[in-house]
């Protein structure tokens, strides 16, 4: 079994899709516990990913491969090395809170959740695929389940949300397409003399693609991943879609689609075109900052609670920007930390913003007041949750911030200077809407809302432990990833 895990945990939640579809269509509570139950086993199985995984090599690891298209040497072909196996936890530890985070949903749940399913599907895939074109097959998938979760369970501008959505990854996928056309044909194999979509090949041959050529297919690529990442100025598709995407989609959004843009950016642009990575890193850099300090004053003038944490994701996607571009040993492993921890806090407060909607029907930071009053554990968890993403020391947030610091003072000491900044206004939009919100009188409006329940507990406690742990004993998640990105480090080298 230990040799086929990574596939067993990519498609069981499409078989479980598969399952749900063939269910009667009234039968909702069917449609719950199979989805439960199918996001639920890649769970299990990545943790035992995660306690099998030899930290102490760089390379791939539970590699499965075979046949797929034999005529234009396609492969079967999946691994997972430092960078992608804690995503791959992330995407299933999501996924399966987000399941539970779903129970309430009463529209049409046979589709709801075999999209969803489809979904998960894609997103591991995208993690453990190592060749080119199953990559962007897996990267594909991925579209079409967020486009109907936005268009048909969204709020009242789903459709016009779910459509920007949906143009700008494609624009971003077309383009990613032709970077992998580029380097099919113009790589290959030294031992069979054909073309390949061997990333692993590629990436051991990246010393050659050098010049002109490839630095236009490096900007491609970039832009590709930066609109999902999303980098100013390609950011504008993502308040409108959470802000009009259901709860559980917004978690998934936030958690775990963000962090392909990033992770494609290591894997391919860092592995396979570091001499382009050299020249652009200050271009990364410079994006980086800005979509820290935009985001962050985009956040501050926010009245909708779901649009301030949107605007934060930008905000904090800007630090694995920054951290990437210094190429650092402590650079690299705070954009990588700072894309985990993100998809924990960030999954925490969309769900919490979620329990507020769920019960006054609005996200309207002034028409709250004195809410800890009234909901004490509820206003406990968000006050956990804000204090993690504003960067409190010996929370998670904390961790990835420091280390792309600490790595980028080296290279972009200005940059760096200017981007501290972020953290202020971070802290000023969070304590401002948090004071909004709880502290002061409680509204007569709101004195019968009730507490935050067993359901709604059991998809945020999950989330707080791993920030407190995570925050304050980090050393797991470090040495899970520190031989992969030194690999990255050295294969880009210094950054001048």
């Amino acid at each position: 079994m230990e040799n086929n895990l990574l596939t067993l945990m990519t498609f069981i939640p499409l078989a479980g899709a598969m399952g749900i579809l063939i269910t009667a269509n009234a039968n909702k509570n069917l449609h719950r516990w199979l989805a439960l139950v199918a996001s639920g086993i890649p769970l299990v199985l990545s943790i035992a990913v995660w306690t099998n995984f030899d930290r102490s090599l760089p390379g791939m690891q539970f590699v499965e491969r075979g046949n797929w298209i034999p005529q234009f040497n396609i492969e079967y072909h999946l691994g997972i090395d430092g960078i992608s196996a804690p995503l791959v936890l992330l995407t299933a530890l999501l996924s399966f809170l987000c399941v539970i985070a779903s129970w309430g949903i009463e529209k049409a749940t046979k589709a709801y959740f075999a999209l969803f399913l489809l979904l998960e599907t894609g997103m591991t895939g995208v993690f453990c695929s190592l060749d080119f074109f199953l990559f962007y097959v897996f990267w594909e998938v991925m579209l079409l389940p967020m486009y109907f979760l936005i268009g048909i369970w969204g709020g009242p501008r789903k459709e016009y949300a779910a459509i920007k959505f949906f143009l700008y990854t494609l624009f971003g996928s077309v383009l990613l397409l032709l970077a992998i056309l580029a380097f099919y044909f113009e790589y290959k194999d030294p031992v069979t003399g054909q073309h390949t979509f061997d990333m692993v090949k590629i990436m051991a041959a990246s010393a050659s693609y050098r010049g002109t050529f490839w630095f236009v297919v490096f900007v491609a690529l970039f832009i590709g991943f930066a609109i999902k990442v999303p980098v100013f100025p390609f950011h504008t598709w993502l308040p409108d879609a959470h802000v009009e995407a259901p709860t559980p989609v917004s978690v998934i959004l936030a958690g775990v689609l963000l962090k392909m843009g990033v992770y494609g950016m290591l894997r391919i642009n860092f592995q396979m075109l570091p001499e382009a990575a050299r020249d652009f890193s200050p271009i990364m850099a410079g994006l980086g900052l800005i979509s820290i300090l935009y985001g962050a004053a985009c956040s501050m003038a926010q009245s909708d609670l779901k649009k301030l944490v949107a605007y934060s994701s930008v905000s904090h996607m800007g630090f694995c920007m920054l951290g990437m571009a210094a190429n650092t040993t402590a650079g690299l492993n705070g954009a990588a930390m700072q894309m985990f921890t993100h998809g924990i806090i960030a999954g925490m407060l969309f769900l919490l913003v979620g329990v507020i909607y769920d019960r006054a029907h609005h996200r309207n930071i002034d028409g709250f007041g004195g809410l800890a009053l009234r909901m004490p554990l509820f206003a406990g968890v968000t006050c956990v949750g804000f204090m993690a993403s504003l960067g409190l020391p010996g929370l998670a947030g904390f961790i990835g911030e420091a280390l792309v610091f600490l790595g980028s003072f080296e290279t972009y000491r200005y940059m760096t200077v200017m981007a501290t900044a972020g953290i202020v206004l971070t802290a000023g939009y969070f304590l401002w809407s948090y004071q909004r919100v709880f502290m002061g009188p409680l509204n007569p409006k709101y004195q019968d809302l009730p507490e935050v329940n067993a359901r709604e507990l059991t998809t945020l406690v999950p989330l707080v432990v791993l920030t407190v742990l995570i925050g304050v004993f980090p050393t797991p998640l470090l040495n899970m990833m520190a031989q992969s990105l030194e690999a990255v480090r050295a294969t880009v080298g210094v950054i001048k």
